[in-house]
């Protein structure tokens, strides 16, 4: 999918809602654990109900992962099934991946190609022949890690290297790569202050910002410093949506929730 498709979809919707499915088997409504697949009828009925307040889905695979290759399974379903029904709709393997380049080319094959997800999230801690293999794909986008919502983020991301933050350097040396234009970038919207800076560096990419909703994080804030003239912002809740009910009336629920949001989206744009 090209950026342009993803604005077009923003502005259409109203909406830059990315809905992060991270399935618990200890926190969904117990009447689907009958389910032969209860991960994916989860899933299926979630994004059903909230296809048109959402642009964009982020699985984390450490939540599929866990349960093996049934997991596995249900991930490769969710990601078929939103390919095939919702084709418009932008799509996030959440799997914080990066190692040597050999090794890297194999994660985006995996990602891009077997399972044919938009865009895939990447530490940039190797460095460019770590992230430059997932880049080469056209029309896939990497989703490197810049400044994140969780409290050891300051343990590295925010200390001083060569007189500057790390994460500013990371923003920095990114440009460089090939094919640079496909990143975009992971900050955390607990972290809404430091955007204005993040902007300066790179103001015409996406920011993919976790933390609004269960983690504190205030969407206002983080649109204050961080839309640009193409939104550029998804903008994630998980717990928030998933959640919003344990019963039959999940998905009921969890339309309340994206609802909420995607109209004060409307409003900020």
């Amino acid at each position: 999918m090209t950026t342009q498709h993803l604005v077009e979809q923003i502005k259409k919707k109203k909406s830059f809602l990315c809905i992060g499915l991270d399935v618990d088997l200890n926190k969904i409504p117990k009447h689907l654990l009958a389910c032969e697949d209860p991960i994916f009828e989860f899933n299926k009925a979630i994004i059903d109900a909230t296809h048109h307040l959402a642009v964009a889905y982020k699985p984390n695979t450490a939540f599929y992962e866990a349960y093996g290759i049934k997991g596995w399974k249900s991930l490769e379903k969710t990601i078929q099934y939103l390919n095939t029904k919702y084709p418009e709709i932008f799509t996030i393997a959440d799997a914080k991946r990066g190692d040597i380049g050999n090794t890297s080319s194999m994660y985006a094959k995996a990602f891009f190609e077997d399972l044919a997800f938009d865009s895939v999230t990447v530490a940039p801690y190797m460095g460019k022949d770590s992230v430059e293999p997932f880049l080469a794909f056209k029309d896939k986008h990497t989703i490197l890690l810049a400044l994140t919502s969780n409290q050891g983020a300051f343990d590295f991301q925010t200390q001083t290297v060569n007189g500057e933050e790390l994460y500013k350097e990371v923003l920095k040396t990114s440009k460089t790569w090939e094919n640079a234009s496909q990143l975009m970038y992971v900050v955390g919207a607990t972290k809404a202050e430091y955007i204005g800076d993040i902007r300066k560096i790179i103001p015409d990419s996406f920011l993919l910002v976790p933390g609004v909703g269960a983690q504190g994080g205030s969407l206002a804030e983080v649109c204050k410093y961080g839309l640009n003239d193409q939104i550029g912002l998804l903008i994630n809740s998980s717990r928030g949506i998933l959640y919003a009910s344990n019963d039959k009336d999940f998905a009921e629920a969890a339309v309340d929730k994206a609802k909420e949001l995607q109209e004060q989206m409307a409003a900020l744009i």
